[in-house]
């Protein structure tokens, strides 16, 4: 064989394996595409807030909710923040909702049983901040019909609660509704809802674990397949997002408003068939973002209370974060300062 047909050949398989790990990186470029990974500075425009009830935090970090423990791994987590105390779950949504403590908002344990006569919640929300401060919508899906007096209608918020009084209302079934929902006001016709595009805010309330904890117990079968079935529709929330193509600019935070029982039968407590009394509930919650301008793997070191979510939220907008909250923005968890965004309805500063 001549020198010229050696160096043919061998030009001709280096070519060749020059095809083929090219076609290897396109292949596994699709594979990993299907598993969201955002790591980018880029502004957060949208927001997924996930709200959960009877998860302690050692429960997002096991085999039965993947998605949540990879979120936490590659966004940013403190598993130690706090809710209010006792964290009961109204006042604790109160609290989340208007940056303040029980005696501000004054949304007291007379509103764990609902009231149809009782007014909405007096104190503004993190909803009522962000359309005044720069024109931004909320849509709202809650699973406890004792938390519809804490969402005041108004025409920046578009609220739908599906709750106890409704066995089908799952957590599948609530994704299925967010997907049908968002579907239907980015398709420019209306369909009855307040919005008319994708929610700069997405506040979506999974208690489910909470009530299958108190009625099968919280070390059973069906509470752990129930840590599933949230899993599977945070997943599913996320995906949606993709599929409308603003997932590279969205940011999803997930927390609590109670742990569940500060203790379960495998501490050697009582198992657990009814509610569980305020004082015997934790109020040590996770508190987890991930997504568009938020740092990768990187964990919480500062305190962190429940009451600072909404304050982070106006923060990563990049809208004024009103001073009357007995909360701060939890700014260390972005990669870069958010650009200001304003109606321009501020007045001058001298």
């Amino acid at each position: 064989m001549s020198t010229s047909r050696v160096h043919h050949h061998r030009h001709h398989r280096g070519h060749l394996i020059r095809h083929f790990l090219l076609g290897f990186s396109l292949t596994w470029l699709a594979l990993i595409a299907g598993t969201p990974s955002i790591a980018s500075a880029t502004q957060t425009e949208h927001i997924i807030l996930v709200v959960l009830e009877g998860i302690k935090s050692s429960s997002l970090q096991g085999d039965a909710t993947p998605t949540m423990a990879r979120l936490a791994k590659d966004g940013v987590v403190t598993w130690s923040a706090q809710s209010i105390t006792p964290p009961l779950t109204v006042s604790a949504m109160a609290s989340l909702l208007t940056g303040l403590p029980v005696k501000k908002h004054r949304v007291t344990a007379e509103w764990e049983t609902y009231d149809f006569a009782r007014a909405f919640m007096r104190s503004p929300t993190v909803f009522d901040y962000m359309d005044l401060a720069g024109g931004k919508d909320t849509g709202v899906f809650l699973m406890d019909e004792r938390l519809y007096q804490l969402v005041r209608p108004e025409i920046y918020v578009d609220s739908q609660v599906c709750g106890y009084s409704k066995p089908q209302c799952t957590p599948e079934t609530a994704a299925i509704y967010i997907k049908d929902f968002l579907e239907k006001i980015t398709s420019e016709k209306g369909y009855g809802f307040r919005l008319f595009g994708m929610p700069n805010l997405l506040l979506v309330h999974l208690p489910t674990a909470a009530k299958v904890g108190q009625k099968y117990g919280w070390d059973s079968q069906k509470y752990s397949a129930a840590l599933t079935s949230i899993d599977t529709a945070v997943d599913q929330i996320i995906q949606t997002y993709k599929e409308h193509g603003v997932l590279d600019k969205t940011m999803v935070i997930i927390t609590g408003l109670n742990s569940g029982p500060l203790r379960t039968t495998q501490d050697g407590a009582k198992p657990v068939s009814a509610g569980v009394p305020p004082t015997d509930l934790d109020a040590t919650i996770p508190w987890i973002a991930w997504g568009a301008n938020i740092k990768r793997n990187y964990p919480i070191t500062q305190p962190v209370s429940l009451l600072d979510t909404g304050a982070t939220i106006m923060y990563a907008l990049g809208l004024e974060t009103h001073t009357e909250w007995d909360s701060h923005a939890i700014d260390d968890i972005f990669q870069a300062v958010p650009e200001r965004q304003t109606t321009g309805n501020e007045p001058l500063k001298k």
